[in-house]
């Protein structure tokens, strides 16, 4: 990282510098948030420098993905902000309003407070797979990867166009993104909810329906959990949580204490979903299920995942590639979620007063 102004320069070793590296800055969206622009050069010989020109002092994360399909080595650098932005004190600063405090009686000693605001909740949702991982593909040809894409984006905008609720995307294009790192972008964002979205196939053409799982922390409760699960993280390898206590023991209660807590909300977030896709669609199960999916590993984030319907299924490849019906699903899971946070509303954030 270098300051004033602020950039981030990355050295290759042993890369030549050509075309492609020379059309990088064709490639920066005039609205990115943090990049300005990208330059690249011949540094010195067998070193190529990138330059970042950034719009905002960043944060990045660096992370290498090993050779798959027709990709070889890659270096991935995802840039968060320093400081994250606050949604609500940015209503606030809007508004210039804040909720009343409680009226004192006359006499009564008054002491300064921090009033509680209700907040808005942050869903982020994970559109599967992605990049080189086309995920599951239909008879027809659909990929796994494109549908759950689309449904995810449709379900960002019904999300952002709630008063008290935002959206993030785990990936907002196709490419990429390993298990834990998803898990990790919702965290980094603090969200009240995480929600994967999934058009998985089964070994059995007429497997039909939606589904609607939450993490187990023993075994999976059918074998299509488990076979799923099991396909589901193949994708990459994931890591633990990192949990800043010394004694191990004590680290792996309080983990276990709050995977705990965390798996009975998702399931409660997850009833609530799945009642909603049950008046749109078949449902697999009439219950929520329970397997290892990796990316429900967050131990403090409410996690599920749904599978809006089984791709390998002829009738179900045709409906998930209709407009209509991508709206059908998205509201569903919308009105689930609104649901569960009707019950379970984000904590009120406290604002202090200048």
């Amino acid at each position: 990282m270098v300051k004033d102004p602020e950039r981030l320069v990355l050295d290759l070793e042993g890369v030549e510098f050509g075309p492609a590296l020379a059309e990088l800055n064709n490639k920066v969206a005039t609205g990115d948030p943090y990049i300005d622009k990208l330059r690249a050069g011949r540094n010195r010989p067998g070193v190529v420098r990138l330059v970042l020109d950034l719009k905002s002092e960043v944060k990045p994360q660096v992370f290498v993905l090993k050779p798959v399909a027709e990709y070889g080595h890659r270096l991935v650098l995802d840039l968060y902000p320093v400081v994250a932005p606050d949604p609500l004190a940015a209503l606030i600063q809007a508004d210039g309003k804040l909720p009343r405090q409680e009226e004192k009686t006359p006499g009564e000693v008054l002491r300064p407070e921090k009033p509680k605001v209700a907040r808005m909740a942050t869903i982020v949702l994970d559109p599967g797979h992605g990049g080189e991982d086309p995920g599951a593909r239909g008879r027809r040809g659909s990929r796994e990867k494109d549908i759950t894409l689309t449904i995810a984006r449709r379900l960002k905008a019904m999300i952002d166009a709630e008063p008290d609720m935002r959206a993030v995307l785990t990936r907002d294009a196709d490419f990429y993104v390993p298990l834990q790192v998803r898990v990790d972008k919702a965290r980094r964002v603090k969200a009240d909810l995480f929600v994967s979205v999934h058009a998985d196939a089964f070994n059995k053409p007429h497997a039909r329906g939606s589904s609607v799982f939450a993490l187990s922390e023993k075994r999976a409760t059918s074998e299509a959990a488990r076979w799923l699960a099991k396909k589901e993280n193949e994708a990459d390898l994931v890591g633990g949580v990192n949990i800043d206590v010394k004694d191990k023991y004590l680290a792996q209660t309080l983990l276990d204490l709050s995977q705990t807590a965390t798996i009975d909300h998702s399931l409660r977030l997850g009833n609530s979903v799945l009642g909603e896709l049950g008046q749109v669609n078949t449902l697999h199960k009439g219950r929520v299920e329970q397997a290892s999916f990796a990316v429900l590993k967050s131990p403090d984030v409410p996690s599920i995942l749904v599978e809006t319907a089984f791709i390998s299924n002829p009738e179900e490849e045709k409906r998930l590639n209709d407009e209509a019906y991508q709206d059908q699903l998205a509201r569903a899971i919308l009105a689930g979620i609104k649901r569960y946070l009707a019950k379970h509303p984000p904590r009120p954030s406290p604002v202090a007063l200048n």
